[in-house]
């Protein structure tokens, strides 16, 4: 071999791990697709961040995150979700968000998706079965029409003496009609009247209160919208004096009567562990879609006793945190 031949096939040897390492440090993209805004999910988001850390990947460090919030405009959702698949990404994240999922769905048939919804995905169509997802999405779902039932009892078992429970729905969220379904059935195991009232913006939601029958009682519906105003919901009801049931217990720290769901920043981390799971190359057909991690009944005692309600021992030892 001539010795130039010989420096050239030396001195290209010597650069193929450079590029292979370069190759290999460029971080992966993840898109993550929220109906809502950045701020009423921070906390939330710190448990998808730290479900990412325990996969092994670390935002800035080892994988990138390009966030689209639709601050509440479901309409752009699609065109937000064909902005991440031509970005493009390695994967979707929508948590908390049935409408974002749906525009993922929508936008395409590969890029891997993972999800928290409250809706049974099988339901929807986002997957073929809950243990063999079969597609390009799996996540967490935490079938909602079992918990409005359990929150509607629990809700009447602390006011007995209420004949009519109000729920309140947002009327774009495609869990509504099911909601109210499940809620009707409930209510008439229950023997009490349930009245559905519908709000997604603050002058919806003002009206939804003012028609709330004196003497009543209030459930909060699943949705990204009514989440975000969750100091508004505590604080009409508390001007309304009206008992009121939560899916979330970030409600019940913020003054809320009681709120009974799944722990739901657990969940998003749960959640930024599937997703490093499929950035490391497992497939989402392969995925089960499982149930959230925790699930946790919230009493605030403070809150309580402003309202004049005398909680049973029962309830407070079947309590997981009783707020004094």
């Amino acid at each position: 071999m001539k010795r130039r031949e010989f420096i050239t096939l030396v001195g290209g040897a010597a650069m193929w791990p450079l590029a292979a390492r370069a190759q290999r440090t460029t971080p992966p993209v993840i898109g993550f697709l929220h109906s809502a805004s950045l701020e009423p999910n921070l906390k939330r988001l710190a448990g998808f961040r730290k479900g990412l850390r325990d996969a092994g990947f670390i935002e800035g460090q080892n994988v990138e995150i390009e966030y689209r919030w639709a601050g509440g405009q479901i309409a752009r959702l699609p065109e937000l979700a064909a902005e991440l698949i031509n970005k493009p990404v390695a994967v979707i994240a929508t948590l908390s968000s049935t409408a974002a999922t749906r525009a993922a769905k929508a936008a395409t048939t590969t890029v891997p998706i993972v999800f928290l919804i409250a809706e049974d995905p099988v339901e929807l169509g986002l997957v073929a079965s809950l243990n063999r997802p079969g597609g390009n999405a799996t996540g967490i779902s935490s079938q909602n029409m079992e918990l409005v039932a359990k929150r509607l009892e629990l809700l009447h078992e602390l006011t007995p003496q209420v004949s009519n429970i109000a729920v309140l729905l947002n009327p774009h969220n495609p869990n509504a009609q099911p909601v109210s379904n499940a809620l009707e059935a409930a209510a008439a195991k229950l023997g009490v009247e349930l009245s559905v009232l519908e709000g997604s913006t603050d002058e919806e939601i003002n009206k939804a209160y003012q028609s709330l029958k004196p003497g009543g009682a209030l459930l909060i519906g699943t949705d990204p919208a009514l989440f975000a105003r969750r100091a508004s919901l505590v604080a009409l009801g508390a001007r309304q004096r009206v008992p009121t049931m939560y899916d979330n217990r970030e409600s019940s720290d913020a003054g809320g009567l009681m709120s009974y769901g799944q722990n739901t920043e657990r969940s998003w981390e749960q959640a930024g562990t599937y997703v490093g799971r499929i950035l490391k190359g497992e497939k989402p057909a392969d995925l089960p879609v499982v149930r959230p991690i925790k699930f946790e009944f919230v009493i605030n005692l403070k809150t309580a006793k402003a309202l004049g309600l005398a909680v049973p021992p029962s309830m407070l030892a079947s309590a997981d945190e009783v707020i004094e």
